[in-house]
């Protein structure tokens, strides 16, 4: 038993033992080639050594290799590892169809249908590639977490070109069709009858036929009838009733022809579930596949039962239920019913051969006496009656035609692909096609015809189906979305949205919303492709900090006001105790304020002292460090007085706000008494308002501001 850790033709690494069933056991596993987790199933070692088991579990892989459909469980490798022979598989976490059915008892009607509509179209996929699976129900169906619905074990399926008749019917005996029971002709329509009594499983809960072994079920198949679904259940709409009761016709020509005509049903059920549509066809005549099951049949099937191991008569053996080289029971919802003796089958064989070469020996006689191909042999009379003697060395058969055997190509490039294909001979006729993929990548095999194993003729034509890569879709417009409504949207399509936010300047969109995405809207993308989100950081900001010029000369003030992206707007002159001639002492806009780019800032210079002509002076200063006004945006205009000798002189009038405080001025004075600085400032008002004066165009109110400061001068020097 393989173990945790343990690892199968180093490349997959056992993770855990996930299921087993008759023939296999089922284990989780990681293939560190390709890193990625599959399911492995491992021919149970009791079964190694049988040749006809190995046979039948190889072609399993065979059968199914060739096909892709997100209803089938995909096969990816086949092989064997000193003796252990194993199958990998995609590996789908979720619970079968059999379990689902327990857990709940049985399913809502839409429920059931929805998964028999899953479970047909991978029927359909397989039917179309000549696929018959033979062993459909409940236990091979799994439902992912996800909820799709996928076929899986192809145990007992096998690919075929014809109508091919054969001895051996297995699977569980509940879902097995009548012509499966008689160990006869079994098709497409063997594997609708198998879903028909899963789908009955399914609606009502329980098999419609059961016994107390297999024989007494398989009988039931064969001429037993089920109750009718309405009477176990009456809320089941009657369209749905009659789907189920035309998939269990006993003979094959009376139940759906195909899978995608039941399909189609199917799906007219959901819009008109007592519609009368369902048209069951009429027997047809007795020269059927499907005959009637004589008494001494029965009589046989029921002496199988009693002496498991003796086959005499015309007793048939694939309804014996006992394996005597194992001596071992199965449980009976894995029951497989055994394959003829092979000596039987060996003799079928050699009279196939036999029967072939006499009939290509006809049919060259009959074509050289049709078209008289060998006039020499007309006889001396001029009858035209050619002689024509058939011995083993007048006939073609030693011309053998080289063939080849078709490699497993699926999921290789396709010049690899194409390499492995011309190893097997160089006249192989190579043709592709593409379709779009969600399990290989773009350039891969996904499909191959024909399939691993076939046998072809060294010149025949092999077509391959090559990835596209997931199915493509257009970029949705996300612009004007949140950056984490974007995200949303862009998930939920299967993209990923890259972490790193582009972040730029936009005037027409809002900050924190979309501008655009990278790729743009429209272009064409796939799941798991990577989005960049651009997101707007607003307008951009064109604001300036104004400088502060004060005392400083005209030249100079104009200057710093450039090299801050502003310029000088109307400069006047008066007089000033403070400021010195010819220097900036008054500004509109005040140092350290934030302004638009190109506002114009104007600028008050300097005349001097009125008492210019007394050469003696004295020199203060005073700090503002209360600010008046309550908030960051604040202002308003400000006006520093001083009052010294009675006498009022204005030190500073100009645009301030919050950020301005606190704030010195210097002092020149004539005299060298102590001054008192007041503070006033000037709110909005209306003209005609007590007090209001107009100030560059709008009209204000002053109001003092109520602390004032006391200055003390000492001589210039």
């Amino acid at each position: 038993m393989l173990k945790p850790g343990m690892y199968i033709s180093d490349r997959y690494e056992i993770i855990d033992k996930v299921g087993s069933g008759g023939m296999a056991d089922v284990y989780k596993a990681k293939c560190h080639r390709l890193n990625r987790y599959v399911a492995i199933k491992v021919l149970k070692p009791e079964f190694s050594d049988d040749t006809n088991f190995v046979k039948k579990f190889r072609g399993e892989a065979q059968s199914a290799a060739g096909l892709s459909h997100p209803n089938i469980v995909s096969v990816y490798d086949v092989g064997d590892d000193n003796g252990l022979y194993y199958i990998v598989m995609e590996l789908v976490e979720g619970i079968t169809l059999k379990h689902f059915i327990e857990r709940k008892g049985k399913l809502e009607v839409k429920e059931a249908v929805g998964i028999a509509i899953q479970i047909a179209m991978g029927m359909e996929a397989a039917h179309n590639n000549h696929i018959i699976h033979r062993d459909i129900k409940p236990q091979n169906i799994i439902i992912s977490k996800e909820g799709k619905v996928k076929v899986t074990d192809f145990g007992i399926a096998k690919a075929t070109n014809s109508n091919t008749i054969t001895s051996n019917a297995m699977g569980s005996v509940h879902y097995l069709s009548p012509e499966q029971a008689r160990g006869g002709y079994s098709d497409e329509k063997s594997d609708i009858y198998s879903l028909g009594i899963t789908m009955y499983e399914m609606l009502s809960g329980q098999v419609p036929f059961a016994g107390d072994n297999t024989v007494s079920v398989a009988l039931l198949h064969i001429q037993g009838e089920a109750i009718p679904l309405r009477e176990i259940d009456p809320l089941i709409p009657p369209s749905v009733e009659k789907i189920v009761q035309k998939c269990m016709q006993k003979k094959p020509e009376r139940r759906y022809l195909s899978a995608s005509e039941l399909i189609a049903d199917l799906k007219r059920s959901i819009s008109n579930p007592n519609g009368d549509f369902v048209v069951i066809p009429a027997a047809v005549a007795s020269d059927s596949p499907t005959i009637t099951i004589s008494e001494d049949e029965v009589s046989h099937i029921k002496n199988a039962a009693v002496h498991p191991g003796k086959s005499s008569g015309n007793t048939n053996p694939d309804l014996r239920y006992t394996n005597p080289n194992l001596n071992k029971k199965v449980k009976e919802e894995e029951e497989d019913i055994d394959q003829v003796d092979p000596r039987v089958e060996k003799i079928i064989l050699i009279g196939s051969i036999i029967a072939g070469i006499i009939l290509v020996a006809l049919i060259i006689f009959f074509t050289v006496n049709i078209f008289h191909l060998f006039p020499g042999n007309k006889e001396e009379n001029g009858s035209n009656q050619a002689e024509t003697t058939l011995t083993p060395t007048a006939t073609p058969t030693e011309e053998q035609v080289e063939t080849v055997t078709m490699p497993y190509v699926v999921g290789y490039k396709l010049e690899d692909a194409q390499k492995m294909l011309q190893e097997k001979s160089e006249d192989l006729q190579i043709t592709t096609d593409e379709k779009t993929s969600d399990t290989y990548e773009k350039g891969f095999v996904i499909e191959q015809y024909p399939a691993k194993g076939a046998e072809l003729a060294s010149d025949g034509e092999v077509k391959l189906v090559i990835s596209l890569g997931p199915d493509s879709f257009q970029l949705p417009d996300v612009s004007n979305s949140s950056s984490k409504d974007a995200e949303t949207t862009l998930t939920g399509l299967g993209l990923k949205v890259d972490s790193k936010i582009k972040e730029q300047f936009d005037d027409s969109v809002e900050a924190g919303k979309v501008i655009a995405t990278e790729p743009a809207r429209g272009n064409m993308v796939k799941e798991g492709d990577t989005i960049v989100l651009v997101v707007s950081k607003g307008p951009e900001k064109t604001n300036t900090v104004v400088p502060n010029v004060l005392d400083s000369t005209k030249d100079a003030a104009i200057k710093k006001l450039k090299d801050n992206d502003l310029t000088a707007g109307n400069i006047t002159q008066d007089y000033s105790e403070t400021y010195a001639k010819g220097k900036v002492m008054s500004q509109s806009q005040a140092g350290g304020s934030e302004v638009a780019k190109g506002t114009a800032v104007d600028l008050v210079i300097s005349l001097g002292s009125a008492g210019n002509d007394n050469p003696s002076s004295y020199t203060g200063s005073v700090t503002i460090d209360e600010d008046p006004f309550d908030y960051p945006g604040d202002s308003g205009i400000v006006k520093v007085q001083m009052v010294q000798d009675g006498k009022t002189t204005t030190l500073q009038k100009q645009q301030m706000d919050y950020d301005s405080f606190p704030f010195s001025i210097p002092i020149t004075s004539k005299s060298g008494s102590d001054a008192t600085v007041i503070m006033f400032i000037g709110r909005p008002a209306n003209q005609g308002d007590p007090g209001a004066v107009k100030e560059n165009g709008a009209w204000v109110v002053y109001e003092e501001y109520g602390t004032t400061w006391q200055v003390s001068f000492t001589p210039e020097r």
